[in-house]
């Protein structure tokens, strides 16, 4: 049983990867790709970050969100997990009080499905 589900996950991982539109849903965070990808845009996310899929996404002021998915620690301090990830989104000051990352008033949800769209690149 337990190998059907990794070949499945593995099967739908794969042809994910193929297309350049990102899945309905992100199995790691349950959030909406194509919703977070608009969200990253919305909230211009672009104007300090490099993000893959995202028009004119590629400043250099923060950290390249690309291949998100093989980092270690989230923002340097916390360990690299998807609801770690979406806390960083939403509180970013809360876990370093002297980030330049702005608090945007994302919502749980937004950085659910933002979470999501980076998981998907």
């Amino acid at each position: 049983m337990m190998w059907r589900s990794l070949t499945i996950l593995l099967s739908v991982s794969l042809l994910a990867a193929c297309s350049k539109t990102p899945p309905k849903t992100e199995p790691i965070t349950g959030g909406d790709p194509r919703h977070g990808r608009e969200l990253l845009a919305r909230y211009g996310c672009a104007s300090c970050h490099k993000i893959k899929g995202i028009a004119h996404a590629d400043s250099q002021v923060g950290p390249p969100l690309d291949e998100i998915r093989s980092r270690g620690y989230i923002a340097g301090v916390l360990p690299h997990s998807a609801d770690n990830l979406m806390k960083w989104i939403r509180h970013p000051r809360e876990i370093v009080p002297n980030t330049a990352m702005p608090d945007l008033g994302v919502t749980e949800a937004e950085a659910r499905d933002m979470a999501a769209y980076l998981y998907s690149q």
